[in-house]
């Protein structure tokens, strides 16, 4: 079954597994390929550099550039709500590949996992990824 992924703006989507049944395989190549939406949700011009980047055995989503400010930006996409296992994986990937910026792509940031990454952002230097001091992004 082919799916049509063809998207003129963003909007929220209640049940991402309807349009991108499979995350590496649909959502980090649809992504990779659409950049420029991500960017204008949080205002950077983004440039892809890797999709399933190494990060010792394992693999971050998608390495990018953030070409207005040189910096390395580090996305993980998540169809599911936040959870522990993907917040501990932003910080090694983040780490693994010395990211500037961190954007955590989810269907839906829980109460916790946002405290978590507003924590970091107040006690680290990676920079947020949007004006709200968190680096998570519903889908």
């Amino acid at each position: 079954m082919a799916i049509s992924t063809e998207l003129e703006t963003l909007n929220r989507i209640t049940d991402l597994r309807t349009i991108w049944p499979h995350e590496a395989k649909d959502f980090t190549k649809w992504l990779s390929e659409n950049l420029s939406f991500l960017g204008d949700a949080i205002d950077m011009e983004l440039e892809l550099v890797e999709t399933e980047s190494s990060v010792g055995s394992f693999s971050a989503d998608i390495i990018a550039v953030d070409t207005g400010n040189n910096r390395k930006v580090m996305i993980e996409n998540q169809l599911e709500p936040s959870n522990h296992t993907h917040l501990g994986q932003i910080i090694t990937y983040a780490s693994g590949k010395e990211a500037s910026v961190v954007v955590w792509i989810v269907s839906r940031a829980r109460d916790e996992h946002a405290q978590a990454v507003d924590w970091l952002n107040a006690h680290t230097d990676i920079q947020s990824a949007t004006p709200q001091s968190s680096a998570i992004l519903e889908a």
